[in-house]
């Protein structure tokens, strides 16, 4: 199952200094907007959201639609579809959007407990 571009949502104390931190480890800034606590950092195909007091913990992102450089891909499995598919496969879904068409998001655990979002933005 395709389930769309990877990265890690990280909850951060002071998004400044993470900032710092990964832009010294060579993580460029690709989107987001650090003075509304939000930004999103690549470095290769490695991808790091950072976020500051918007959720508690960490999260498994994958979004439908987009390539690792964030592209948009013509052909993707819709939100929707991933949802069924789980559904098929006895995985329930924490939460998710009931819309039929557009953006569209799916959150999740794993069996110990890591939280999995899958986000399409279109």
């Amino acid at each position: 199952m395709q389930l769309g571009a990877f990265s890690i949502s990280l909850d951060v104390k002071d998004i400044n200094i993470s900032a710092t931190f990964y832009k010294q480890l060579g993580f460029l800034p690709i989107g987001g907007n650090i003075a509304d606590k939000w930004l999103i950092l690549k470095n290769g195909d490695a991808v790091i959201g950072l976020f500051e007091g918007m959720f508690k913990g960490h999260i498994l992102t994958f979004n439908p639609g987009w390539d690792q450089a964030g592209n948009h891909l013509e052909k993707y499995l819709d939100v929707r579809k991933i949802k069924e598919r789980l559904d098929i496969y006895g995985i329930a879904a924490t939460a998710h959007i009931d819309t039929p068409t557009g953006p569209g998001y799916i959150t999740l655990k794993d069996p110990d407990g890591n939280a999995i979002l899958i986000d399409q933005h279109r």
